[in-house]
């Protein structure tokens, strides 16, 4: 059994109930259509039956539960839940209330798809939340930072990809499955903020991606071999990542600073770094920001073939989950499987 088979198998089991926000989204009512018919999961698509059949002609909807906002009955709870977790907070452009009031905490719920979302979950109405596929990230997880918040203890939110081999394989990657993190969030995190991705990908790779985590923190430099001056900072950042995230989570297989080779090549480790148990054998991968994440992953993806599940998001307090923007039906359906994984 492939993995993308065996997600959806587990996900089928579990049983959730995950809501979709873009039912204006062709890709998105066609992965809708297809999750409830195999059985994935259960799903609120946030939409209209004249915009879902004007998008996506033909698709058979039955089985999924459609609520449009502007007819939808619980409106006025989902206000009042926005308004009471927004309650003194200030807009920063006016200097007023983000809301004065439930009724206008009501009136920006009904334009904005993606809040109203977020606020089904956040009233237990659904058990995951996955949105992106015609907005962007910062749209995506604000709703997620303003009212779903993070998980108790958990201080940085991140995000991984799971990476899917092609069918022909990887002969440095014997599971046929990757985790990368952080592509999709954190710009530039800190030593302390890298530290905290390490350890919530680790946590994705064993229990979402099914796969022991041996973990490279990646850099242009291994061991110190890059730390001229000109880069001082942005190597030891990396090599402070290291020790951080050791000494938070000592069970874990974590090595590093490594370049790409030297993490995935057993060669190459043996020669860069000699005695390491990661390098050379690595299969999670934490890059030092997001321009080395975004590029790694969507050179894995369009040049190498492999599937990118994800940006699967690390730290919320319910699962929230963000698309690419140039995802296909079938990197939807993945997602909501992940999503209803993590419930």
């Amino acid at each position: 059994m492939d993995f993308v088979t065996e997600l959806k198998e587990k996900a089928k089991k579990a049983g959730k109930t995950i809501v979709l926000c873009e039912g204006e989204d062709k890709r998105v009512v066609e992965a809708a259509s297809i999750i409830v018919k195999e059985g994935i999961a259960k799903i609120i698509l946030l939409g209209n039956k004249e915009e879902c059949e004007k998008v996506a002609p033909g698709v058979d909807l039955s089985g999924v539960t459609l609520i449009d906002p502007t007819t939808d009955s619980k409106a006025d709870k989902y206000a009042e839940l926005l308004f009471k977790a927004r309650e003194g907070k200030i807009n920063k452009k006016t200097n007023a209330p983000e809301y004065a009031d439930v009724a206008a905490a009501k009136d920006y719920i009904l334009k904005d798809r993606t809040m109203y979302g977020a606020l089904i979950l956040k009233a237990g109405d659904a058990d995951g939340f996955v949105s992106g596929a015609c907005h962007s990230t910062a749209n995506t997880l604000r709703p997620g930072l303003q009212v779903i918040k993070t998980a108790p203890g958990i201080k940085t939110v991140s995000s991984c990809f799971i990476m899917v081999a092609p069918e022909c394989g990887n002969p440095y990657i014997k599971e046929g499955v990757s985790v990368f993190g952080d592509c999709a969030i954190n710009i530039e995190p800190t030593a302390e903020e890298m530290a905290d991705i390490a350890i919530a990908s680790a946590d994705t790779a064993k229990k979402i991606a099914g796969i022991e985590p041996r973990v490279a923190m990646l850099s242009f430099s291994t061991k110190g071999s890059g730390n001229d001056k000109k880069f001082t900072d942005r190597v030891t950042k990396g090599q402070e990542a290291t020790k951080i995230a050791q000494e938070k989570a000592p069970e874990l297989a974590l090595d590093g600073e490594f370049q790409f080779d030297a993490a995935i090549a057993p060669e190459v480790g043996e020669l860069k770094a000699p005695g390491s148990k990661v390098a050379g054998h690595a299969n999670t991968f934490i890059f030092p920001n997001i321009n080395a994440g975004n590029i790694g992953y969507k050179i894995c993806q369009r040049m190498g073939g492999w599937m990118a599940i994800g940006p699967v998001c690390q730290g919320f307090a319910k699962p929230l989950n963000d698309l690419s923007r140039g995802c296909n039906v079938d990197d939807i359906i993945a997602t909501v499987a992940v999503t209803a994984l993590q419930s």
